[in-house]
């Protein structure tokens, strides 16, 4: 039996570019507690490790000490705004579009595997109207565990009927990476998204630097598992 190709993405810096509307939830949430804004660019390389992390590093740029308690009230806060403006400034990458409905095409079927809150994940991608192309949504929440830990991918794949023969996973930071090396996966590195560590130096098996490049990239990996 031949099962269908299943490509995996992260989401923030793979799939969307959602660091505007990110960064301009965490600086609401710095205002309030009158601290200054970060700036989007040096912020980028932040996102990646959910929420509750966000916050964190955004207060520890300011050498901001606060309670858990505080930390958490703060994250529950910047979660509410930020549902609000989810796709205000949120976009997809430059040619996401069209590698998907070329694969699509060609009979491969996709999923999203994130450190973003399931629902929050959904939230986006409904109202950029791209939850119709993907067979599965999990987020941090989904299983309990969160990437670089494989039950997340495995779980994923599962939730899509996929096999894990047959998967690609593809990401921009070094739990992307993690999660696919021990689930055992082949891994595509974008080049556009967020990662404090440049992603060559984590070594996926092959990097794009733009999605017209992600079909091309996907088949070589596939047929590698299959040799």
């Amino acid at each position: 039996m031949t099962h269908f190709p299943l490509v995996v993405f992260d989401l923030d810096g793979t799939l969307v570019d959602t660091a505007p509307d990110l960064i301009s939830a965490l600086n609401w949430v710095l205002n309030r507690e009158g601290l200054p804004p970060v700036p989007l660019q040096s912020a980028r390389t932040m996102i990646g490790q959910g929420a509750r992390r966000l916050i964190e590093r955004g207060l520890e740029l300011e050498g901001r000490e606060m309670s858990m308690a505080d930390i958490t009230r703060l994250t529950t806060d910047f979660i509410d705004h930020y549902a609000k403006h989810i796709a205000d400034a949120s976009r997809p990458f430059d040619g996401l579009i069209e590698a998907l409905d070329d694969m699509a095409a060609r009979g491969h079927r996709f999923a999203v595997c994130t450190n973003k809150l399931e629902w929050l994940s959904k939230l986006l991608l409904d109202q950029l109207g791209l939850t119709p192309r993907f067979q599965a949504v999990c987020g941090a929440d989904t299983f309990g565990v969160s990437k670089p830990d494989p039950v997340i991918l495995q779980q994923t794949v599962a939730r899509a009927g996929g096999q894990m023969s047959a998967v690609v996973m593809v990401g921009d930071a070094g739990p992307d990476i993690g999660v696919a090396r021990r689930a055992g996966v082949p891994v595509i590195g974008v080049e556009f998204g967020y990662t404090e560590v440049p992603i060559a130096d984590l070594k996926p098996d092959l990097l794009i630097g733009h999605f017209r490049d992600l079909p091309a990239a996907v088949d070589r990996l596939l047929a590698k598992n299959k040799a």
